[in-house]
C-alpha cells in the first residue's frame, strides 16, 4: 500500500511539469496572436503604448513560463500557499510582461526573503506565537508585499508600454520613475524581511525599541538592532543588483553607453530596503500592539495575562508591509534623481 502511493506521488511530479510544458506554448502563442491582432486592426503610429506593447513569440512564452516557474518554487518551498501562488502568478505575469527588470527585482524577493524566512527556524519559534514553518504567505501577505509594485507596474504598462529602459531620468524619465519605485517597493519588503528575519536571532543582546531607544523582548514590533538595519541594507542591495544586472543583459549596449552609469542602482536598492525597513519599525512601533504572554511569546493582541509593551492595536502586520511599501516606493525616485544628478 505504502509503496503503490509512494509510486502515485512519483508519477504526479513527473506529470505535473509535462502537462505544464504541454499547456504553456499554446498559451504563449494565443496571448501572442491576441497581440498581433489588436496591433494590426488597430494600430495608431501616434499611439506609443500601442507600439511598445507589440510582443514577439519568444516574449510572451516567457511571460507565461516564468510566472509559473516562481508560482511552483514558492509552493515547493513553503514560501506562499495557494491562494498567495495564484495571486503571485498574476503579479509575475504583469511584472514580466513590462520589464524583466521587474521581475527580476520580484525573483530576487522571492528567492532571498524566503530564505531568510528559514534562517534559523528553531530559535524564532521560541519567542514568535504565530510562526509557520517557511513563512507560507497567503494572498493577504502577498498583496501587501508586491501590490504596490504590482500597480505601479500596470501604470507602466499603460503609459511606458512594454521596454528595458537604463534608469535616466533625463532620457527616460517616467518609465525611470516608475522602475525605480517598483524597485523601491521590493527593496522595503526585502529589507525589512531580512531584518526581522535575521536580525532577530543574530547577536546576543536585545533590540530596541526605534521610538523610546529601550530594549526591548525579540520579535517586538518596532525593535531595531544594529545588525538589523545592516543586513535591510543587505536586502534592498541584493534586489538593486538584480536590477542592475538585467538591465546590463537586456538593454542594448549603445543605449546604455549613452546613459548615466547605472551601478548606482545598486546603491538606490540598499538605502531602499534600510529607508522601508526603518519606517515599516516606526509605524509597527506606534500603530502595532506589542505584548508578550506568559509562554515569553510576542503577541499582538492584548488579553489576559499579556503585558503590554508597545504600540497600539491600530494596524496588523500586513498593513504596515503595504504602508511601508508605499512609502518607500513613492519616495525612492526623488532619492534616485538626486543620487544620478550627483
Amino acid at each position: 500500500m505504502v509503496s503503490s502511493t509512494t509510486d502515485k506521488n512519483q508519477r504526479s511530479h513527473v506529470l505535473v511539469p509535462v502537462l505544464l510544458s504541454a499547456c504553456v506554448i499554446p498559451i504563449s502563442m494565443v496571448f501572442w496572436v491576441i497581440n498581433v491582432a489588436y496591433s494590426t486592426f488597430y494600430s495608431d503610429s501616434g499611439n506609443h503604448f500601442k507600439q511598445n506593447l507589440v510582443l514577439s513569440p519568444w516574449r510572451w512564452l516567457t511571460v507565461v513560463v516564468f510566472p509559473i516557474f516562481m508560482a511552483f518554487w514558492g509552493l515547493r518551498r513553503k514560501s506562499v500557499d495557494i491562494s498567495g501562488a495564484i495571486l503571485g502568478l498574476f503579479m509575475g505575469f504583469v511584472l514580466t510582461l513590462t520589464s524583466f527588470c521587474h521581475v527580476a527585482c520580484l525573483f530576487a524577493f522571492l528567492v532571498s526573503s524566503t530564505k531568510a524566512t528559514k534562517f534559523c527556524a528553531k530559535e524564532k519559534k521560541k519567542f514568535e506565537s504565530d510562526f509557520k514553518e517557511g513563512g507560507q504567505r497567503n494572498w493577504i501577505q502577498v498583496l501587501c508585499n508586491g501590490g504596490m509594485a504590482t500597480q505601479l507596474g500596470l501604470l507602466y504598462l499603460l503609459d511606458v508600454g512594454n521596454a528595458e529602459h537604463p534608469i535616466d531620468f533625463d532620457k527616460y524619465y517616467r518609465s525611470s520613475w516608475l522602475s525605480v519605485g517598483i524597485l523601491g517597493a521590493f527593496a522595503c519588503c526585502n529589507g525589512d524581511t531580512w531584518a526581522s528575519e535575521i536580525g532577530t536571532v543574530v547577536g546576543t543582546k536585545d533590540p530596541f525599541l526605534i521610538t523610546t531607544l529601550k530594549r526591548v523582548p525579540r520579535g517586538t514590533n518596532g525593535g531595531i538592532s544594529w545588525v538589523g538595519l545592516l543586513v535591510s541594507i543587505l536586502g534592498g542591495i541584493t534586489v538593486g543588483l538584480s536590477y542592475y544586472l538585467t538591465v546590463l543583459i537586456t538593454v542594448d549596449t549603445v543605449i546604455l553607453q549613452l546613459a548615466v552609469p547605472q551601478w548606482p542602482i545598486i546603491i538606490i536598492g540598499g538605502i531602499g530596503g534600510l529607508f522601508g525597513s526603518v519606517i515599516d519599525s516606526f509605524l509597527g512601533a506606534m500603530l502595532q500592539y506589542s505584548g508578550i504572554n506568559e509562554k515569553g511569546k510576542i503577541v499582538e493582541r492584548p488579553g489576559k495575562h499579556v503585558k503590554h509593551i508597545s504600540g497600539r492595536q491600530i494596524l496588523d502586520n500586513h498593513s504596515i508591509n503595504l504602508l511601508s511599501s508605499v512609502i518607500t516606493a513613492l519616495t525612492l525616485p526623488e532619492i534616485a534623481k538626486l543620487i544620478l544628478s550627483i
